[in-house]
């Protein structure tokens, strides 16, 4: 079964509640500054799970404005994304100079090394995921972009990714280990694909609009392709209608090449299959996505995540053999 932990002021003394809520969030999330419209008579509860890559928490609580503050992420240790999908009232957000209210039925994500304001004046039930920015970056590129935004979660993928937010959280405690690790593998792939839907309506700033949307039907592409032994540069300037030289130059932009990109995607979704199953043979999944030599895609696993394919499958959970 799930290792769900849960909080309630309900038995809190009332002058305890304010510090006690305090202690619940910076633990399960991040040192934040809260505010209380009135701290003896605040009420809250609050559960979580590890879901692999993703910690998912349900919140529900009387209004509270929480504040994220330099001298709290001096001391961060890790880059990290929390996703914030409001289900009763609104919230209101600012962050790198964006002011954003996001009603029911939407999701903002909000940077965790970067100060920020979050709030909401009336009772709300929230939920959030917390996601590292090196699992989110695998998914989409800058994850940046998206901050303090509002992404519409009333259809197309943004509206199956809240569904499934809902659907797990209220079959958490049946999920085992196993089903936990598989659902936040499947809630990251549909929040990335989510964000990219999103990326054409995105100011990338340093980037035209016109670059911009050649860079992401490329990426696309490639994440289309990564099973077809000849994708290349000629087969991805030949597929998005553009020139190989161009194709090139596009990467300049994000710092990288072609090849790298199509080596890390494949990468990626390699690992993803390894780690869902104990017995799929290594050079099965090395063949399946490009790599002939498994000696060679054994060292650039490694390489990228700090472990061996087998290392890997060793760590699996064993309901996946």
């Amino acid at each position: 079964m799930s290792a769900t932990l849960k909080f309630s002021t309900a038995n809190t003394p009332a002058h305890d509640r304010s510090s006690h809520w305090n202690a619940v969030i910076m633990d399960a999330y991040f040192p934040l500054e809260l505010q209380f419209q009135s701290p003896s008579q605040f009420d809250g509860r609050l559960s979580r799970m590890p879901l692999g890559h993703v910690g998912l928490s349900r919140l529900t609580s009387a209004p509270v404005l929480y504040e994220r503050r330099p001298s709290h992420i001096r001391e961060a240790r890790e880059e990290e994304y929390l996703v914030t999908i409001p289900r009763s009232s609104p919230v209101e957000f600012r962050q790198l100079g964006r002011d954003v209210r996001c009603d029911p039925g939407g999701f903002i994500l909000k940077r965790g090394d970067e100060p920020y304001r979050f709030m909401y004046a009336k009772p709300n039930d929230l939920y959030v995921l917390k996601v590292s920015r090196r699992a989110l970056s695998e998914r989409v590129r800058n994850p940046d972009r998206f901050c303090a935004q509002v992404i519409d979660a009333t259809s197309g993928t943004a509206g199956l990714f809240a569904a499934m937010v809902d659907q797990i959280q209220q079959r958490i405690d049946d999920l085992s280990g196993a089903a936990a690790e598989t659902a936040g593998r499947q809630l990251l792939e549909l929040l990335g694909l989510a964000l990219d839907e999103k990326s054409s309506a995105v100011d990338t700033g340093d980037v035209s609009s016109v670059r911009a949307a050649h860079l992401l039907r490329v990426e696309r592409f490639i994440r289309d392709h990564l099973k077809d032994p000849a994708l290349s540069p000629d087969l991805i300037a030949q597929g998005c209608g553009i020139s190989k030289r161009y194709l090139h130059d596009l990467f300049k932009d994000v710092n990288g090449t072609v090849s790298q990109q199509i080596r890390d995607q494949r990468l990626t979704a390699a690992r993803d299959r390894l780690a869902a199953s104990r017995s799929v043979s290594i050079a099965e999944v090395a063949y399946r996505f490009g790599f002939s030599d498994q000696a060679q895609f054994s060292r650039l696993f490694k390489t990228r995540f700090g472990m061996t394919p087998s290392e890997l499958q060793r760590s699996a959970p064993p309901q996946f053999a």
